[in-house]
């Protein structure tokens, strides 16, 4: 029994009546009114509300590399679900989709638009709905995102509710409106001023002329009918969110957008006219205060798009048997490449593009950001076999390179230019540059290979009957999958993507090369001590001093042959070699004046030339060659184990991969040695 009462409070612990009583909270039209005076917020629109609450979720300031023109912002982080739903590198369509939100929430006309977002498979379209209709859940159930609709008390004195949870004020006589709510904006508390473009639905408007003719037109008694109630958006429960997705021709029923009658009541309220016989439940009327999704709205029949064409231009929709009736919802609609080639291909069609807001949702184009879509299903310990170090980078550098357009520059590989959108520096490229690159592209991000069939790769080495999954089996499983690839249209673009292939693999050799150089150099107080004798030496050359020998004692010139075989590892021609050395003994000194103490490891540069210089002094020592020949001897083995040791603590390895990479390596090194 204790156990029981133990479980069940773990249950009672977690629910808060609290915040029951406040999300169905309900009042009279006077309480109503009270509270928009102290918060005209609550009859913010649909638009208003999304808007701000995309905002008010926060962003970083404009990305540098995009020239100011766009911001990160952190409602599409899902930070409420740990990222599960996060898109990764698309700040600047985000960012002109929140510019879209912002004008219609002003009233600049995009409100009497269709948002369609328009990209190739697997882009991250549904995904920006599904936060959106997410977030809108949630942020009903807020105190900043509080919204109201009201309930009829009918002949019988039950409740009964708005059917299109509409706006209380709607209830107000078109008379008092300017009035009031010239009063209420007046008293500056909103973000937004009130505006009533609607009316009310004729199941609200057959009520309301019910009250009228029973109290002989006094508003003051029908509003004592009128009850109310705080709402919550919820699109399980139909209540504000609406999703609409087109079936074969045969079974699509304009009905299914705009409602239908009620066959069952008719026996009861003796008209098919009378709107209490009318069931208000198709997609526009659930949506109705939040958003409507159309998932591959060009495949909608034309006659649901003249539907689409009045919701969005005029805000209303044409119930059967009804009069044109106002909504207030935010209309999304996608698509994917062949769908809106084909819209702008069909004259008829004129109407619905002029109506339409594109924005193009493309594939992500920025390296750092691919590897994040990766490592959300992946990394972490999310899954139980080892992914071996740059296993999921190399996935997203090819699905990268397949989706860069070649660069008009021609002394500017298609790798280095993935580097320069990763934030990478080259010489001679500036943040100017890299918008400039971007700028001169005409569909980049729109075709090439998208996440999904990375991470159906993925999933195939992961399920193999290995212990680990590595670099070389993802390549072999990325190749093998484009003999099947049904999105692959050509056999030229095939062979286009293997060559890719072979890009990834070259820039992988040099990855690895310099990790295991990393590793054998590894050694932090040779390194320090190899620093120190450099520091020593240019200090001498550029203040025309001498070395004392610490052998002999004796006084020496600087050891040229030591400064240059450090300087060559990070390739400082002769004749800059002078700046090199006072830039690096200005910088001393100004930590000296500091008080601060000069270390190799604050400037990356000079650190990664002493590591170099060192492998170059170590390597043959610890003849890594040995690796691919049958005969190792035991002082050889200890030191490789070492390496072994470094590459599995430091860099991430587990036993097996760490073996692979020092193999593959050592491979390298010894074609290096044959073609020498």
């Amino acid at each position: 029994m204790n156990q029981e009462q133990n479980l069940f409070s773990l249950i009672s612990n977690n629910l808060d009546s609290g915040q029951y009583r406040e999300l169905h909270w309900q009042g009279s039209f006077h309480d109503y009114l009270e509270m928009l005076y102290e918060n005209s917020a609550i009859a913010r629109t649909s638009f208003q509300r999304i808007y701000d609450m995309i905002v008010a979720s926060g962003g970083s300031s404009p990305d540098d590399q995009t020239g100011g023109e766009c911001r990160h912002w952190n409602f599409f982080d899902d930070p409420d679900n740990d990222g599960r739903d996060a898109v990764f590198g698309l700040d600047r369509p985000l960012t002109h989709l929140v510019n879209f939100l912002k004008a219609a929430a002003h009233g600049y006309g995009t409100e009497r638009r269709v948002l369609l977002l328009h990209g190739p498979v697997g882009s991250a379209k549904s995904t920006i709905v599904r936060l959106i209709k997410k977030g809108l859940e949630k942020y009903s159930r807020s105190p900043e995102g509080a919204l109201y609709t009201f309930q009829w008390q009918d002949e019988n004195g039950d409740w009964v509710d708005s059917p299109m949870n509409e706006e209380p004020l709607y209830l107000v006589p078109e008379a008092a409106r300017a009035d009031l709510l010239e009063h209420i904006n007046s008293s500056g508390k909103g973000a937004y001023p009130i505006r009533l473009n609607g009316s009310l639905c004729p199941f609200s408007r057959w009520y309301y002329k019910y009250y009228m003719e029973k109290y002989d037109g006094d508003w003051h008694k029908v509003i004592n009918h009128v009850r109310v109630r705080r709402l919550t958006l919820s699109e399980e429960d139909r209540v504000g969110i609406g999703t609409f997705q087109p079936k074969d021709e045969k079974n699509q029923d304009s009905t299914e957008l705009t409602g239908d009658i009620n066959y069952r009541k008719i026996a009861e309220y003796g008209s098919e006219s009378d709107p209490r016989a009318f069931n208000f439940d198709g997609e526009f009327n659930v949506a109705n205060r939040g958003v409507i999704e159309f998932v591959e709205v060009l495949k909608l029949d034309v006659a649901f798009l003249y539907d689409l064409l009045g919701a969005s231009q005029e805000q209303n929709i044409k119930p059967k048997r009804f009069a044109q009736t106002a909504i207030d919802e935010v209309i999304i609609g996608h698509t994917n490449e062949p769908e809106y080639r084909k819209l702008q291909s069909n004259e008829l069609m004129e109407a619905f593009r002029d109506r339409t807001i594109k924005i193009d949702i493309p594939y992500n184009t920025t390296l750092s950001e691919e590897i994040r879509i990766y490592e959300k299903d992946y990394a972490g310990g999310k899954v139980k076999k080892h992914i071996a170090p740059h296993t999921l980078e190399l996935c997203a550098m090819w699905a990268l390179l397949t989706r860069l357009e070649e660069p008009k520059n021609a002394q500017l590989s298609l790798m280095q230019k993935l580097k320069l959108y990763d934030g990478k520096d080259l010489p001679g490229f500036t943040e100017e540059n890299i918008k400039e690159l971007r700028d001169q592209t005409t569909r980049e991000g729109l075709e090439g290979i998208s996440p999904r069939y990375i991470q159906d790769k993925i999933s195939n080495a992961l399920v193999s009957e290995y212990d680990y999954v590595n670099p070389f089996m993802i390549l072999k499983e990325l190749e093998e999958g484009l003999r099947h690839h049904s999105l692959i249209s050509s056999e030229e673009l095939r062979s286009r993507y293997r060559e890719l292939l072979a890009v990834v693999r070259e820039e992988y050799d040099d990855i690895v090369k310099n990790e295991v150089q990393r590793a054998i150099s590894a050694d932090e107080e040779a390194v320090a001590k190899l620093c120190a004798n450099y520091i020593d030496n240019i200090k001498a050359y550029t203040q025309r001093e001498k070395v004392r020998n610490p052998y002999t004692n004796q006084p020496e010139e600087p050891d040229e042959r030591l400064m240059r075989s450090i300087e060559e590892k990070i390739e400082i021609p002769e004749s800059r070699k002078d700046d090199f050395r006072r830039e690096i003994m200005n910088y001393i000194g100004a930590l000296a004046v500091d008080n601060k103490q000069f270390d190799f490891r604050t400037n990356s540069r000079l650190q990664k030339a002493l590591e170099l210089k060192l492998f170059e002094d170590k390597k043959d020592s610890i003849k890594l060659t040995t690796l691919v020949s049958d005969v190792i001897d035991k002082d050889s083995q200890e030191k490789i184990d070492v390496v072994k040791d470094r590459l599995i603590k430091k860099y991430g390895y587990n036993e097996d991969s760490a073996t692979d990479v020092l193999n593959y390596v050592a491979s390298i090194f010894a074609r290096g040695d044959a073609k020498n």
